[in-house]
């Protein structure tokens, strides 16, 4: 997920069939329906009813067993979304089928898309429940894709998330600065970006660069990009060089670009043209996760990738990921850890875009589902995406070779005071030299820089 990541799929948007239309608010995917509830009776409750039906107060019993059934629904306090959730999780991870079919019945009855966050959520995991059930989770994950919205004066829906959600935007603000900072007396400067996406993370950096009082240094980009994206398919590499193009007379920057349509564990040394004299900076952003590891590949390509970076000798490395333990965690601890992460998104979520509003409901269908269905529905090479912890990827980093170097304190103070202007529950946190963004208790984002 990068900060204005589109692809285009023309599929439809739910996993059991049914329409190509994106859903509105009003109107649920089948997977996502009003299902009927059944009646499930405890033993004990029936033969209770049974003897008061005896003394004429049939009706009133009924009402109050309806009452008691929802309360004990397998030990469920009545209205804990969030335990019915995890317990359908748990039915699934321990093979009761038929434990989880109602229970997944139930939870269908109270999910919504355009409802309070854990209900949005809910709707999603319900999706990828289903999905693991049935073994469709990959042809979820592929039809759930971002789409670009009709018009050209439109955002795409990822950056559209990236500016409803400051901690994403920061990250990337975090890793600009870093790179500033490393390259400030530097005159040639080679930036390889393995998510380019459409190159919007560095108009800023360029900008400020354009205003060295010592004058503008030459900027060589290398943007990485998904070989089946939209951008690669068609003409976005070239729509990124011609955005670049702009930037240069404009501010009056030299700007070379050069377009990789390759997948990251694909990339090779000499798809960099690395030159002499040019201070190298690499940029992870959000994408580094998507590289298998040792878990998934006896190669381990997500750390032979890092080996290889390293043996050019940057100047400096940037890393911005999820702060989310989902790549070999168990499929129960995994939901779970999803769960909590993506609520505290939502949740903040809220604060921005109202619940009815038609934007939200498409950037969290087509931009947060499908990585929540491809965390719980897939498993193997499937499984795309694989979050870790900081301390995970600093320790991959530190076996790698590299160094931590510390991020711009000027920059984090910006950020600080910039955070605040959105909601006093979203939080910034400085720990072993990384910036760790999030909301309320809950770390979302991590930010670091190596050499």
């Amino acid at each position: 997920m990068g900060p204005d990541d589109d692809e285009d799929v023309n599929t439809p948007n739910t996993c059991l069939g049914g329409s190509s239309r994106p859903p509105t608010s009003d109107q649920k995917p089948r997977a996502w329906s009003q299902q009927r509830e059944g009646s499930h009776v405890i033993q004990t409750q029936t033969s209770f009813v049974s003897r008061q039906r005896q003394f004429g107060e049939g009706a009133h019993v009924e009402k109050r067993q309806k009452e008691m059934e929802e309360v004990h629904f397998h030990g469920i306090p009545s209205g804990d979304l969030k335990q019915l959730l995890i317990a359908c999780a748990k039915a699934l991870a321990e093979n009761k089928v038929n434990d989880f079919d109602k229970l997944i019945e139930k939870a269908r009855s109270v999910v919504s898309i355009s409802g309070e966050p854990i209900q949005r959520l809910g709707a999603y995991l319900v999706e990828g429940l289903v999905a693991r059930k049935e073994s469709s989770g990959t042809n979820i994950y592929r039809a759930l894709r971002c789409k670009e919205p009709e018009g050209k004066d439109l955002l795409s829906y990822m950056h559209t998330l990236y500016e409803i959600c400051p901690y994403l935007k920061f990250g990337y603000m975090a890793a600009n600065g870093a790179i500033a900072e490393a390259c400030r007396n530097e005159d040639h400067i080679h930036i390889v970006d393995f998510h380019i996406a459409q190159g919007t993370q560095w108009m800023t950096l360029l900008q400020a660069l354009a205003a060295r009082p010592g004058g503008a240094p030459h900027v060589r980009i290398t943007g990485i990009d998904d070989p089946v994206s939209k951008y690669a398919r068609g003409d976005g590499l070239d729509a990124v060089a011609r955005r670049l193009t702009a930037i240069s007379e404009k501010f009056n920057i030299p700007i070379e670009f050069h377009g990789v349509p390759v997948y990251a564990p694909d990339v090779t040394k000499e798809m960099f043209d690395v030159r002499p004299g040019e201070a190298l900076a690499v940029n992870f952003p959000l994408e580094l996760h998507h590289t298998p590891d040792e878990s998934v590949d006896v190669n381990n390509p997500r750390d032979g990738l890092l080996r290889m970076i390293k043996s050019l000798n940057p100047k400096v490395v940037t890393l911005v990921e999820q702060e989310s333990n989902t790549n070999t965690t168990p499929f129960l601890t995994r939901f779970v850890e999803t769960l909590n992460y993506y609520l505290a998104m939502f949740e903040s979520i809220d604060v921005r875009l109202p619940r009815n509003q038609k934007e939200r409901i498409s950037v969290e269908q087509h931009c947060l589902a499908r990585d929540i269905v491809n965390v719980i529905a897939c498993e193997g090479k499937e499984r795309e995406e694989r979050h870790e912890l900081f301390g995970k990827w600093k320790s991959r980093f530190m076996m790698a070779g590299f160094r931590q170097c510390p991020l711009s304190s000027y920059v984090n103070s910006v950020i600080r005071s910039l955070l605040r202007c959105y909601s006093e529950h979203y939080t910034l946190v400085e720990i072993d030299g990384a910036m760790l963004l999030g909301w309320k208790d809950r770390n979302l984002i991590s930010a670091s820089a190596w050499y």
